[in-house]
């Protein structure tokens, strides 16, 4: 009876890490940028995988080296956002949460993303320009002989 117990014990701990492992997760962040690439892959489990063009300056070599970043993804209504982001080429941020393995049955990546963000354009500086008649010329500068 005692043997029965702690083998279902021992059971019940390795269910629960072999959940956790899979459903759980390292770590989560955002990162930002444009989707450069979105494709359906897989022979059985079908996820998206994709990825994000983060741009970026390189301070080493002092030159402009695109940063591209690769995840997975499996809910659809982000899907769909990734999906719009791709068509209308909007910079957008991807909430993601990193899995500590990367199983097959999950996709190709360890990042899964979970939202994605657009981001709004940077207002454009507005620069007022004055008709002709409200150009005033610049005076001459008077010189005082007194000093």
């Amino acid at each position: 009876m005692k043997f029965k117990i702690t083998l279902f014990i021992i059971l019940g701990l390795l269910v629960g890490v072999g959940y956790y492992l899979t459903a759980g997760y390292y770590s989560k962040g955002e990162r930002a940028g444009t989707i450069s690439k979105l494709s359906e892959r897989g022979y059985v489990f079908k996820t998206y995988e994709g990825m994000l063009n983060e741009g970026g300056y390189s301070g080493e070599t002092g030159s402009l080296t695109p940063r591209y970043f690769e995840f997975s993804c499996k809910i659809d209504t982000t899907i769909t956002k990734l999906q719009k982001a791709l068509k209308t080429g909007e910079r957008v941020t991807l909430n993601y949460s990193e899995k500590f393995f990367q199983f097959p049955w999950n996709g190709d990546t360890k990042y899964f993303i979970d939202n994605v963000e657009f981001l709004s354009q940077p207002a454009q500086p507005v620069q007022e320009v004055l008709p002709p008649q409200q150009i005033v010329a610049p005076t001459e500068a008077k010189s005082d002989s007194t000093l």
